[in-house]
């Protein structure tokens, strides 16, 4: 790090993601404005549902030129406001320039735009007459709409239809109709068919004070207001998918929350752990802002297509581009958010069972028992002109959903809840054991035309390098791949042995531990004192230097004696940034702090990240990676940490870092990190089946003191205080608890730090009164 580089002035750093866009989203909807609120053609702008552009234009226009905007802002993810004035209107005042700023806001019309996002769009326009004079205008709607796939905003189209547009007058209403049709017949790798596809969207004008009309492709309304008058039209957006109508908010002026107690937001709001500080002066502020910040992005997310009630749900990967259903990205959100509650893993558990690849089909990647990768819903999908409506092409969600049903046990103990989903993770963990190397090492390969090239935790074409930056080859097996495997038959054994099935268990078990001395055999580079990034078809090692290993020491599968080493190496400068550790080392010859998977610092891997040092008691580390998050949290909007961002160092010279350009946000498993990161720090490990929470706090100087209210074990709910006292030790209080759990202080078993008096003494202390 440069000099001064932790003594820089940064209190006015803010940084927006994608900063010339506006996006109000809520589930499978977003609205792309500019922004001054408005969507203009040729650019990724456009209300979007289902990933289909429906609105490609959409402008206000008054007597034919735009408003002036004055003041602009989303309300929350789902709801936005905007001001204008409208110039020339009336010319009461002599010395006023009407045409002016300054002049419009003495002699002031406004317009007022509300609009909230749900299943399509609700927007109320009102104009205030704030004149001491009658005014006349013409308000006009220039609107139009394509049904581009969200992917086609970008490139060349490839789907075309035949699209109408109808206008309706009835007695209290007026619609302006679009439908749009289109079909495509397809043959691919033994795919043949017809698909097709039926999309619309109406425009529904309610409540209006003067009914409009359409002239010249505009809607258009006639208004004269008297000194200090008003009006207010109500427009529904309302979509038309495959020849069902969604149902946009109905209420005007509906910022507030939804009424409903029993809906799946009220319930988790209600219900998911809260959190609080005292502290004002630490970067507590900035903890708490980013954890209640996540809890609300996960509800923007969520794609209601999938709920299983109001406790039972699953969530998009990110916003704007991802807004699908990503199988290794709902279930990292999913055990990640287990200390809010275990709704998303029993939303995301039965989704992902259902969609199970169930044939072979080179097309999809897809071969029995595999687990999902993607399931897109746009355009290009439905008329399969890509195989993305239901692909495959991923190595980590098989493994993945083994892990997550360990998770979901382990915070619940419920055996209605696990058992559904025993057999789907027995099929994909026979899967994964048909798609192994020579060595016995688990490797990947796509067949698609259109397949994802790499199928491991990197899933960029580029992300995997040999030492001299060339693209390895595949079939490859990556070394966080192995982890993951191992975690998931390490976790799995545990599972069927508490379902009985005690002989499989002690099978798989001992696959996970043959495994285990595999990989380090393999893997391990002892000139480098680090793990290879990856086997390359020669079953050679690929010896670039990569964040891929420390997903190795978060799963459990590295060596003991490699632990140290590794973690050690990837605390060195080529590595980390100090806003958080690189996707690949500065010094590798492919190195690009803008480059999806070549050295750009992702927030999702820091929470396995942070949980690997706290597995083998490295402390100092967690604090390490988790102020480096927390301080970087501190400088984006809303305190939300992005999909990903740059690489350069934490220097004098940067003082905050880039952006990648077309990074989402909110993005589902950067929000859910935050929740990783305090459980890293506290040493938060449920096990409900014994009805025990086991804890150990270390928080550091910056986090004194943090409260979780609501913190659900089996059928108990907690609060806790975590506390850090003057002399440096950390300990916990238990503020509140209704049912019967034991909350135990106790290191990591494989804590490589506490020795047996620590372990004893933490033991008697956990039992004492008042506790």
């Amino acid at each position: 790090m440069s000099p001064g580089g932790d003594l820089l002035d940064r209190s006015l750093v803010l940084i927006r993601v994608r900063d010339d866009t506006v996006y109000v989203g809520h589930g499978g909807t977003v609205l792309a404005t500019d922004r001054h609120g408005f969507l203009h053609e040729g650019i990724e702008h456009g209300l979007f549902v289902d990933q289909t552009r429906l609105l490609s234009r959409y402008r206000c226009l008054v007597d034919g030129k735009p408003p002036l905007p004055v003041a602009q802002s989303k309300v929350a993810q789902h709801s936005w406001l905007g001001y204008y004035l409208i110039p020339g209107t009336t010319q009461r005042d002599r010395h006023a320039d009407l045409t002016a700023p300054e002049g419009a806001a003495q002699e002031a019309v406004e317009l007022r735009i509300s609009r909230v996002v749900g299943d399509g769009l609700h927007e109320d326009l009102d104009i205030a007459n704030y004149t001491q004079g009658p005014v006349a205008l013409r308000l006009q709607l220039d609107i139009d709409a394509d049904f581009a796939d969200q992917e086609e905003t970008r490139k060349a189209r490839q789907q075309h239809g035949m699209l109408t547009r109808t206008w309706r007058v009835h007695e209290d209403a007026r619609e302006l109709v679009f439908d749009y049709k289109a079909e495509h017949r397809y043959d691919v790798q033994g795919n043949r068919g017809v698909a097709t596809l039926h999309r619309g969207v109406t425009l529904r004008i309610d409540h209006a004070d003067s009914l409009p009309v359409e002239r010249d492709g505009h809607v258009e309304f006639a208004i004269e207001l008297p000194a200090r008058g008003r009006w207010h039209a109500c427009l529904r957006w309302i979509p038309c998918i495959d020849g069902a109508r969604l149902l946009p908010p109905r209420e005007c002026r509906a910022f507030l929350p939804d009424r409903s107690r029993h809906g799946p937001e009220a319930v988790f709001l209600r219900e998911a752990t809260a959190f609080d500080s005292p502290e004002s002066d630490t970067l507590a502020p900035v903890v708490v802002d980013a954890l209640v910040r996540a809890r609300r992005d996960l509800l923007a997310l969520r794609l209601s297509r999938y709920d299983r009630g109001p406790r039972a749900w699953t969530v998009a990967a990110g916003l704007p581009m991802y807004l699908a259903l990503f199988g290794r990205d709902t279930l990292t959100v999913a055990w990640e958010a287990a200390l809010l509650g275990p709704e998303l893993m029993r939303g995301t558990l039965p989704a992902l069972a259902e969609l199970q690849g169930t044939e072979s089909n080179d097309w999809r990647d897809e071969q029995p028992g595999r687990m999902l990768h993607e399931a897109h819903t746009g355009p290009l999908e439905q008329l399969n002109f890509t195989p993305k409506g239901r692909y495959y092409g991923a190595h980590t969600t098989s493994a993945f959903y083994p892990f997550v049903i360990a998770q979901l046990w382990h915070w619940t103990a419920d055996r209605e809840a696990v058992a559904p989903f025993v057999e789907p993770a027995r099929k994909a963990i026979r899967w994964l054991d048909r798609w192994k190397g020579p060595k016995g090492l688990h490797r990947y390969q796509t067949r698609s035309i259109q397949g994802v090239e790499n199928q491991g935790w990197k899933d960029s074409h580029d992300a995997i390098v040999h030492a001299d930056g060339s693209v390895v080859a595949a079939p490859i097996a990556t070394c966080e791949e192995q982890g993951l495997v191992y975690a998931a038959k390490l976790n799995f054994a545990e599972v069927l042995w508490w379902f009985d099935h005690k002989d499989e268990a002690r099978r798989m078990f001992d696959e996970a531990r043959e495994l285990k001395q595999r990989f380090n055999d393999a893997f391990w580079m002892a000139d480098e004192r680090f793990f290879a990034m990856a086997l390359d078809p020669q079953q050679q090692q690929v010896r670039s230097i990569a964040s891929n290993a420390l997903h190795c020491v978060a799963t459990g599968i590295a060596g003991k004696d490699h632990v140290l080493p590794t973690m050690e190496r990837l605390f060195a400068p080529d590595m980390f940034t100090g806003w958080g550790i690189r996707t690949l080392s500065s010094e590798h010859p492919a190195y690009n702090p803008y480059s999806y998977h070549r050295g750009t610092v992702w927030p999702v891997e820091h929470g396995p990240f942070a949980v690997g040092a706290y597995r083998y008691g490295l402390h100092d580390r967690v604090e390490q990676i988790c102020k480096a998050q927390f301080e970087a949290a501190a400088l984006f909007e809303h305190r939300r940490l992005p999909e990903l961002f740059g690489g350069h160092p934490r220097d004098a010279d940067h003082p905050f870092p880039a952006l990648y350009p077309a990074a989402n946000s909110p993005q589902a498993w950067s929000a859910t990190t935050v929740f990783t990161l305090l459980q890293a720090m506290f040493g938060l490990q449920p096990f409900a089946p014994f009805r025990m929470l086991f804890v150990d706090p270390h928080l550091p100087a910056w986090l004194p003191e943090i409260r979780l209210r609501g913190l659900r074990v089996a059928d108990v709910e907690l609060s806790l205080r975590f506390y850090r006292n003057p002399g440096g030790s950390s300990d916990y209080e238990i503020l509140e608890q209704r049912g019967q759990l034991h909350v135990i202080r106790q290191p990591s078993p494989w804590s490589l730090t506490a020795n047996f008096g620590e372990r004893l003494k933490d033991l008697v202390l956990s039992a004492l009164p008042g506790r």
